[in-house]
């Protein structure tokens, strides 16, 4: 049995720290790119959301390669992530590509019956080994997303323009020939140990924008079109509102587990949207009130086109934007997104956001008036 799973973000490094763990031979896909869209676009429905397409790119490239088995993870409610599992089924047997499908989904009831799944793909490990195997992986994810936020506040601050992404080029590099958690984590230490040592403006106040949305496309660096390292590079300090590390946790061992969720985005979103409508929007409009209260000068919402949740929470912006004076501005992606003029768009916002700040500076009053 080879194993393969989509691409998302560091999803592949967690995946590695697991079935490394448990000593199960997987296929990474390969890295995102135009070639993977394109493979998804040409056997997904028309109107399937971009992650669904990306995936569909990503189990073709990893089957070619040898693998016999897709493991995915499951959702529920209105979001049509609960559909992907049949759905990909579907298009890979009319193509001929009879693998084996594994659905994980969240162990909400039935945590045995979750483990028994991992059990099973692991040929038969011991409960108390795949516990300690989820632990360490979970430990990889929480480390993976802290290195991230230390890049976002070196990458505006460096004086030597282009550091950060250089030692992040060298860490991803090296992943791939590392083996088990706990050589991970010591790469993780090594590499976050460097962008500490990066020399850094410490007098500079950049300005600070916020990201929400969907979580495959804020995630996922090929769909957002490396936003975060866009924006670092202008000189911008980001803050992602969703994380890989928080996904595991809070709605996979959390819940699993019974353990109480106490989350402020759902008190902050109840003015505006005051039950959870699937996916991500209510996190995405909660988050934007807590940045807004947190003084942060912008916030981008990203979804792909036709995401039904984000686009509920779209249209609740311009109120959030209204009665907290922050600048909101929405980019939907999908495979038709161009990255130049993505990229005039956000150099735009950048531009008003510095004029605004300008203003503020020197004692102009500022009122914003729309979206």
């Amino acid at each position: 049995m080879k194993i393969t799973f989509p691409h998302m973000g560091n999803v592949c490094i967690v995946v590695k720290a697991l079935f490394d763990s448990l000593g199960i031979e997987f296929i990474t896909p390969p890295v995102n790119s135009k070639k993977t869209l394109e493979i998804g676009t040409k056997y997904a429905p028309e109107l399937a959301c971009l992650p669904l397409k990306i995936n569909i790119g990503n189990f073709i490239e990893s089957i070619k390669l040898g693998a016999d088995t897709i493991v995915n993870a499951g959702g529920c409610g209105p979001c049509r992530f609960g559909y992907y599992g049949q759905v990909q089924r579907e298009i890979l047997k009319d193509l001929g590509l009879n693998v084996d499908f594994i659905v994980l989904d969240k162990p909400d009831e039935n945590l045995e019956d979750f483990l028994e799944k991992i059990r099973k793909l692991s040929g038969g490990n011991s409960y108390l080994k795949i516990l300690s195997a989820i632990k360490d992986a979970t430990k990889v994810s929480i480390k993976l997303d802290r290195l991230e936020r230390i890049s976002f506040y070196t990458r505006p601050r460096e004086i030597k323009k282009g550091e950060t992404d250089n030692i992040l080029k060298n860490f991803y590099g090296r992943v791939h020939k590392t083996h088990g958690a706990k050589e991970l984590l010591k790469l993780i230490y090594e590499t976050e140990k460097k962008l500490k040592n990066i020399e850094i403006d410490k007098n500079l106040k950049p300005l600070k924008i916020a990201i929400v949305g969907e979580i495959y496309v804020v995630i996922e660096p090929f769909t957002n079109l490396r936003i975060e390292q866009m924006l670092g590079n202008m000189g911008i300090e980001v803050l992602r509102s969703v994380t890989l590390s928080e996904w595991i946790c809070d709605h996979m061992l959390k819940k699993a587990l019974r353990i109480p969720q106490r989350f402020e985005y759902v008190k902050e979103a109840k003015p505006y949207l005051n039950s959870m409508i699937g996916g991500h929007a209510q996190e995405t409009v909660g988050h934007c009130v807590m940045y807004a209260k947190q003084g942060y000068d912008g916030i981008i919402q990203i979804y792909p086109f036709s995401c039904m949740p984000e686009i509920v929470a779209e249209s609740l912006m311009p109120a959030i934007s209204r009665d907290f004076n922050i600048p909101i501005m929405t980019l939907v992606i999908d495979e038709m997104t161009g990255e130049a003029g993505y990229a005039t768009r956000i150099e735009a916002f950048v531009d008003m956001l510095n004029r605004r700040r300008e203003r503020t500076m020197t004692g102009h009053e500022y009122v914003l008036s729309g979206n």
